[in-house]
């Protein structure tokens, strides 16, 4: 699919990155490593809490819980990034790309379409959290950065299928296909209404 700025999008999503964010992203290195270590943390507890809730599904457990080790291990990495540079781990902030996506759920869902959305706002956070990682991976300035994150980026590349595949396995496909183009709508009204920052991932 082709944007409107002639790029083609990847995975779906309907707006590309503000490419201004790259640049933002580089002089603020200390507070985007930060925002990144607690993305990997939150995606660990994500899982987690999917696999609880849905402990009934031998297909989702089985292959959730291998992602909770990768993505607890991702937040490691970026600790050890930040301490190889001399830098603290900040605080964790307030996700509004996150808070707002949530807002997107349906209201008084039945059981089926509950487990739709959380997998699909999975889907959508690692599919933007791959195209972010593209634009640092051949953006920054740093090489060393470059490479650093276009490893994350094969990776959550590789998550963004798994919800998607674990929502077809358990949802009719139509439904699912239906369901998608409705948050990646929604998702592209999001990004248009963000400020652009480069001291945070999403």
């Amino acid at each position: 699919m082709e944007t409107s700025t002639g790029q083609k999008n990847i995975l779906g999503l309907q707006l590309p990155t503000d490419p201004r964010w790259v640049d933002l992203a580089g002089i603020s290195l200390a507070a985007i490593l930060t925002d990144h270590a607690w993305c990997e943390q939150k995606a660990a507890t994500s899982c987690i809490s999917l696999i609880q809730r849905y402990s009934d599904k031998d297909r989702l457990v089985n292959d959730l819980s291998p992602i909770v080790t990768e993505e607890w291990g991702h937040f490691r990495l970026v600790i050890a990034e930040l301490q190889r540079r001399d830098l603290k781990l900040g605080r964790q902030r307030k996700d509004q790309y996150v808070n707002q996506l949530m807002e997107f759920e349906k209201k008084g869902a039945t059981e089926e379409e509950r487990l739709l959305d959380r997998l699909l706002i999975f889907a959508l956070i690692e599919a933007r959290s791959c195209e972010r990682f593209k634009r640092l991976s051949e953006g920054l300035d740093d090489p060393y950065l470059r490479q650093f994150y276009r490893r994350f980026m094969e990776s959550e590349a590789g998550h963004y299928h798994l919800f998607i595949e674990l929502a077809e396995f358990y949802i009719e496909k139509e439904t699912v296909r239906r369901r998608w183009k409705e948050w990646l709508d929604y998702e592209a009204d999001i990004m248009r209404s963000l400020e652009v920052r480069g001291d945070r991932i999403h």
